[in-house]
């Protein structure tokens, strides 16, 4: 399933309807020259570009965050130059995200921002041990739903933070708080600071309905400027530092004291910069052709940037899509203009970081509350509902908004594993009359069956009504030791009543194996119950009392229960397909094999119907023309009016026919029907005498004469096939083409046979073929 990638700003807008998706991505490597001048030529301008768009959104985080003015640009900086040069996604953009603002908001409250500094650093340090560490891959597991609603509720919080500031108020500390401010607010609004965000908002919700030419403008870029041109008549609030670039530079500060909160608070950085980056990433990826990502370099590159920033006295920094998608759009084509970008920030802090004091707090209120807004993506909600996740949503939303982020994410983790466990560790269990029958039920198990559904099992058990005749229906990849212990004791009460049980299992795990060893979830491959795998095997499991007198024709209980199978299990999921072919057959191979009962062409071939033309006869022979009418008939009607265009031969291990014909079938006295059609095999045994090619390499497999013979025997019989009247003309125009196949039982694997000798057309186990094969017909 494709998840969606994380957004924690959604100012860009892709041109394409695939939301950027086609972009055609980076070129492969090319020699130094070349990447130098890829660099000047693409990779220069699309610095540029997200630069425009990293300046105001950093400011804007660092506003929301209540760190310093400059510890954004800070961060941007760093973001750009160290995980631009160390991280593993080459065309990634880092920098502070919206996404860390409320953890980070709560660390400045509770420490001060030297100590918040010291804490970006830490987190940075297990950033980069989780990446030596190789858990790039394993910090993907989280439910991504998990992550859309903790970024959603991270954006609740900033717009209720922010709706303040814009109308010139101070916001609470929490969401309940600024919710119930919210009239105050409105009627102590001062209308200049208002209009101005005002003004933001409505400049980036039109900017996306710009012409393409416009829109390459970053829209937060030409909003804030236009803004902050609208706000020199007016005595707003605007934003104040003091000093310069080289003046905020400074070393963290340990915490002075409560030291748990601390380290929590540098393992929440950690987790979700970590995460957040991956995911972008992961998008990113999606994104272009070139080279993927190193996740565990990416951490280390990410862990890296959040060291430095932190020692220098920035925000904590993470990968973010939107100046990612921003990047690749802009015709990026490797990580120097990640890098470059960050070069530019940096040049644009020491020369023009004055330009900052003259933009409006309530303008950033504006901006960070489109941010705000678009960190709650309807999309994702849709996504939610429609594959049952909303209550994780939900939960973790309010958790995140109305109490605390950590708590919320765990909170939200922990729901959405037990979700999961819900919905695969339960099974469907059902009881209801046969209809058509004589009082028969039949009871259904669907699923993975273990103590957690004894209660349901017991209640539907109990509701089957005593000395009935019941059918189990065991359609289940996992049964352990409880449930097959109760299903044994059910079905012993119920026998004892003078009912029936009938045991049909067809999923992967059974009761045998659940009561002798511990129970592990079945391979799919493996589940051929009641599809390939013979009646014994699924139809041999009956308690029954005394068989009542009258029971008729006991020798048809295989086949209609096998038939009752198909049309409960298989006929609705098959009928689509023969559906198609109600009024004609199409096949493209006609498939020539032994009548042998353990050979199930369409099993080996994994063909479906209207895909072979089978003709069956006991060794897989073809007669000389005008010996076998219906191999005849066959062949002519197949290349004839059917137009296959493969013939095939099968022959298989332990064939009865040959072993006849070994034992001295051919060459006396027909006495009876199966002496005249063992004649056919006369010249491939004449062949395997006299060292057929295919006879030694079959010899050199270690398999036994039979098989030898059996070889050999689809050889002759594809050079008869070579001169048959219906063949001759469609093969020499290469209308058709022959093939020899042979079938080996004890192994289940398929060799092929050509005029040389025999080959693999898959790895076959070695074994040692000693002993007498099975004789059939």
């Amino acid at each position: 399933m494709r998840t969606a990638p994380v957004t924690t700003e959604t100012f860009h807008d892709p041109g394409s309807k695939d939301g950027g998706t086609g972009s055609p991505g980076p070129r492969p490597r090319r020699a130094a020259g070349g990447r130098f001048a890829d660099a000047l030529r693409y990779d220069l301008p699309a610095s540029l570009v997200v630069f425009l768009v990293a300046v105001p959104l950093s400011l804007g985080i660092a506003a929301a965050s209540g760190a310093p003015i400059m510890a954004g640009l800070i961060a941007a900086a760093v973001g750009g130059i160290v995980a631009g040069s160390l991280g593993g996604s080459p065309l990634q953009v880092s920098g502070p995200a919206a996404g860390l603002t409320v953890i980070v908001a709560g660390l400045v409250d509770q420490f001060g921002w030297p100590a918040t500094c010291a804490i970006t650093a830490v987190a940075g340090v297990l950033q980069a041990l989780l990446g030596l560490a190789r858990f790039g891959r394993v910090a993907l597991a989280i439910a991504p739903v998990v992550v859309h609603a903790m970024l959603a509720g991270i954006g609740i919080t900033i717009v209720l933070q922010q709706f303040h500031v814009l109308l010139g108020a101070g916001s609470a500390s929490s969401a309940l708080g600024n919710i119930a401010a919210i009239p105050a607010s409105v009627v102590a609004a001062e209308f200049a600071a208002a209009g101005l965000g005002i003004t933001v908002i409505g400049t980036l919700l039109l900017w996306r309905r710009m012409p393409e030419p416009v829109r390459r403008v970053p829209g937060p870029l030409v909003a804030v400027i236009a803004a902050t041109a609208l706000s020199v008549p007016f005595g707003v609030d605007r934003i104040t530092f003091s000093g310069s670039l080289t003046d905020s530079l400074s070393l963290p500060q340990l915490p002075a004291g409560n030291w748990s909160a601390a380290v929590i608070g540098a393992v929440t950085i950690a987790l979700i910069a970590s995460v957040e980056s991956l995911l972008s990433a992961v998008a990113v990826d999606k994104m272009h052709h070139g080279p993927r990502t190193n996740f565990n370099r990416e951490l280390m590159g990410q862990g890296a940037a959040n060291v430095t920033s932190g020692l220098l006295g920035g925000m904590p920094v993470t990968g973010v899509i939107v100046r990612s998608a921003t990047n690749l759009e802009a015709g990026a084509r490797t990580r120097s203009s990640a890098v470059l970008h960050g070069v530019w920030v940096l040049v644009f802090s020491l020369l023009l970081a004055g330009l900052i004091q003259l933009i409006p707090e309530s303008v950033l209120a504006g901006l960070l509350i489109i941010v705000g807004a678009r960190l709650v993506r309807p999309a994702d909600i849709r996504t939610a509902r429609r594959t049952g996740d909303l209550l994780v949503y939900a939960v973790t939303l309010s958790i995140v908004v109305f109490a605390n982020l950590l708590v919320g994410v765990l909170t939200g983790l922990l729901l959405a594993i037990a979700l999961v466990l819900w919905r695969i560790a339960r099974a469907t269990v059902s009881a209801f009359p046969e209809s058509g029958s004589d009082g028969a039920w039949r009871v259904v198990i669907d699923g993975s069956c273990s103590f957690l559904s004894l209660p349901r099992l017991s209640a539907v058990l109990a509701a089957v009504p005593a000395g009935t005749n019941v059918t189990l229906e065991l359609d289940v990849d996992y049964l352990d030791h409880p449930v097959q212990d109760a299903l044994d004791a059910w079905q012993t009460r119920h026998v004892a009543t003078g009912g029936s049980v009938t045991v049909q299992e067809h999923g992967t795990a059974s009761l045998d194996d659940a009561h002798a060893s511990a129970p592990c979830r079945g391979d799919a491959r493996s589940a051929l119950r009641s599809g390939f795998a013979p009646w014994s095997a699924w139809q041999a499991r009956t308690s029954t009392p005394p068989s009542p007198e009258g029971d008729d024709a006991p020798a048809l209980q295989p086949i209609m229960a096998g038939v009752e199978n198909y049309h409960r299990r298989t006929a609705g999921l098959l009928q689509p397909h023969v559906g198609e072919l109600t009024t004609y057959q199409d096949p493209s191979t006609l498939f020539l094999t032994c009548a042998d009962s353990r050979v199930v062409p369409n099993v080996i071939t994994s063909s479906g119907p209207g895909d072979l033309f089978t003709v069956r006869n006991v060794g897989n022979v073809v007669g000389s023309p005008g010996t076998d009418a219906a191999t005849d008939a066959a062949l002519e009607f197949a290349v004839g009016k059917l137009s296959v265009e493969t013939l095939v031969v099968c022959g298989h291990s332990g064939c009865g026919a040959m072993t006849a014909s070994l034992d001295g079938g051919t060459g006396r006295q027909a006495t009876g029907p199966i002496d005249v059609w063992l004649e056919h095999t006369r010249a491939s045994l004449l062949a395997f005498r006299g060292g057929h090619p295919v006879q030694r390499a079959a010899a050199e497999a270690g398999f036994n004469p039979v098989d030898q013979l059996a070889m050999v025997n689809v050889a002759v019989q594809l050079e008869r096939l070579q001169d048959h009247p219906s063949v001759a003309g469609a093969l020499k125009s290469g209308a058709v083409q022959l093939t020899g196949l042979f079938y080996d039982i004890p192994t289940a694997r398929v060799l092929q046979v050509t005029a040389e000798g025999i080959g693999h057309l898959h790895p076959l186990p070695q074994r040692l073929r000693t002993g007498d094969p099975v004789a059939s017909g």
